[in-house]
C-alpha cells in the first residue's frame, strides 16, 4: 500500500506502529465488519480470518488496483467471506443496521466529505456495534499525511460525536497513531 510521503507501508512497518490483532480485539466469529477506505485490505483480511466463515467483511475503496490486490489476497488465502468494491465512501452504504464494527485505518481525513462518510457509517452499524477509527497523530513526522490535513483525535471524536455517535474513548495506539471507539447513540 502507498502512502502519503512516498513509502510503501507493509505489514512489518505496521507491526512496529500498533498491534492490529489488539485494535480488531472484539472481533469473533459470525460478526459483520465493514471496512472503509480499506486499500489493499490489511485490516479486512485480519477482520475476515477473526469473523470466520458464519462473518461478513465489506470493503470500499476508490482505487480499483488496491481492491483488485485485496481480491486476490483474499481468493490466495481462501477467504470467501469478504465483499470489496471500489467505489466512494460518501456513496458506499453496505447494508442498513447490519454491521458489527465500521472501521476506518488511517484514513478519515482522505475522504471528501468525513461527515457525509461517518453518517453512512451510522446508517450501517448495528444498535450494539461499535466505529473504530484508527489513525495519525496530529503532529510533524517524516512520513504519513501533511500534518495539516490530519485529524487530531479531539476533531476527529467531535466528527464521528456529530454523525450519531458517542465516543466511548480516545487512546494511543503506538508512537503515531490513536484510535476512536464510539458506539451508536
Amino acid at each position: 500500500m502507498r502512502c502519503h510521503g512516498g513509502f510503501s507501508l507493509d505489514e512489518t512497518t505496521r507491526r512496529s506502529w500498533y498491534n492490529p490483532e489488539a485494535i480488531l480485539s472484539d472481533l469473533h466469529a459470525g460478526m459483520v465488519f465493514a471496512d472503509i477506505g480499506c486499500g489493499d485490505g490489511f485490516f479486512s483480511i485480519l477482520a475476515a480470518k477473526k469473523v470466520g466463515a458464519s462473518g461478513k467483511v465489506y470493503a470500499v475503496d476508490i482505487d480499483p488496483s488496491a481492491v483488485r490486490k485485496l481480491q486476490a489476497q483474499a481468493a490466495k488465502q481462501g477467504l470467501n467471506n469478504i465483499n470489496a468494491v471500489v467505489g466512494k465512501a460518501e456513496d458506499t452504504v453496505f447494508c442498513r443496521g447490519c454491521v458489527d464494527l465500521v472501521f476506518y485505518s488511517m484514513n478519515l481525513h482522505d475522504f471528501n466529505d468525513a461527515g457525509k462518510v461517518l453518517a453512512n457509517a451510522r446508517l450501517m452499524v448495528k444498535a450494539d456495534g461499535e466505529l473504530v477509527d484508527l489513525d495519525w497523530e496530529k503532529k510533524q513526522m517524516p512520513f504519513g499525511p501533511p500534518e495539516a490535513i490530519r485529524f487530531s483525535g479531539k476533531k476527529a471524536s467531535e466528527l464521528i460525536n456529530s454523525a450519531g455517535f458517542r465516543v466511548k474513548s480516545v487512546n494511543a495506539a503506538g508512537p503515531y497513531h490513536y484510535v476512536v471507539i464510539a458506539k451508536p447513540v
